[in-house]
């Protein structure tokens, strides 16, 4: 049987978040026509959820065998009653015809029991990382990241991040303007790339002018097509010594400024790639790198693709 990558299959566990369950389908939804949600149980009838609300998802196993895109959307705990084994397989055999398969928070667990994980880069809540590494020694486990993008297989840090990886999910297969959409009805960001710390110590303040990090924020993203910017020169911008600002920017944002800087460098390039007909070198030039070959590095690492299939993929008309 053939799979759509236009039907999202969901796949809800016993005792799952009630929050995480609800993501997928709400931002496949909301990204408008064309999309078919099938949203399945584990086993038939209700479905305890940590909210203590009891769902009975419309669909059958069965009905995910169509899925161009599976999602476990969080888990109960890891300890917790074991995964099925015809789950597991069902897993391995939407992954096999080819279907990304997706996990959410703790449905992390739930592909690497299944083996998808296995040699793979993945992630899951950073509260269960010490667990899921010391369970899944093959996995390659992230913990600086709200989500990992392994193309087939894509897994997130806990709730929230959830979102993310399903608008980055969405942007890739079918491109900006319908993750903006999903994102516009949402209210959240459109993009928040993914290798980002999942959380950090103190909540991240509101930025005014005068703010050293904002006011830093502010003229990078004024002055990005100048080569010439770089951390250094943030610093100077706004009179702290690069040790100084490295720590401020960090405390306030959760990434390096480095790592800041190339994301919002190659979020310009994907917009301008998709709204320009202008060459590689000269969307690398308006995005502050020298050339495409400086480009193309980072652009791979963060986007999953080369500029030149983005823009095939994604250009808008």
């Amino acid at each position: 049987m053939a799979r759509s990558r236009t039907t999202i299959g969901v796949l809800i566990g016993d005792g799952a978040p009630m929050l995480e369950v609800a993501v997928a389908p709400r931002v496949f939804s909301t990204a408008g026509a064309g999309f078919t949600v099938r949203t399945a149980g584990e086993h038939p009838g209700p479905l305890s959820t940590t909210a203590g609300i009891a769902l009975t998802a419309p669909h059958t196993l069965d009905d995910l065998d169509t899925a161009g895109v599976v999602i476990v959307p969080g888990w109960r705990p890891p300890g917790g009653a074991p995964v099925a084994p015809a789950i597991l397989d069902r897993l391995r055999r939407a992954h096999d015809e080819g279907a990304t398969v997706v996990g959410l928070c703790l449905g992390a667990f739930v592909l690497a029991e299944a083996g998808l994980l296995d040699g793979r880069r993945a992630t899951t809540h950073w509260h269960h990382l010490p667990a899921f590494a010391a369970a899944f020694p093959a996995v390659s486990v992230v913990d600086d990241v709200l989500y990992v993008d392994e193309g087939t297989v894509v897994t997130s840090a806990g709730s929230a991040a959830g979102l993310d990886a399903c608008l980055h999910l969405l942007r890739r297969e079918h491109g900006p303007r319908l993750a903006n959409t999903a994102a516009r009805a949402l209210v959240v960001a459109p993009q928040r790339a993914g290798g980002q710390a999942q959380f950090i110590e103190h909540p991240v303040p509101q930025l005014p002018a005068g703010d050293a990090i904002g006011d830093a924020m502010r003229h990078a993203l004024e002055h990005l097509e100048d080569p010439a910017l770089d951390v250094p020169h943030l610093a100077a911008a706004v009179h702290l010594s690069r040790r100084t600002f490295d720590r401020r920017f960090r405390e306030t944002t959760g990434v390096s400024p480095l790592r800041w800087l190339l994301q919002q460098r190659v979020l310009r390039a994907q917009h301008v790639l998709s709204t320009t007909d202008l060459d590689v070198d000269s969307v690398a030039r308006a995005c502050g790198f020298s050339d495409g070959v400086a480009l193309r590095p980072h652009f791979r690492r963060l986007v999953g693709v080369p500029p030149q299939s983005y823009r095939a993929s994604f250009r808008t008309p």
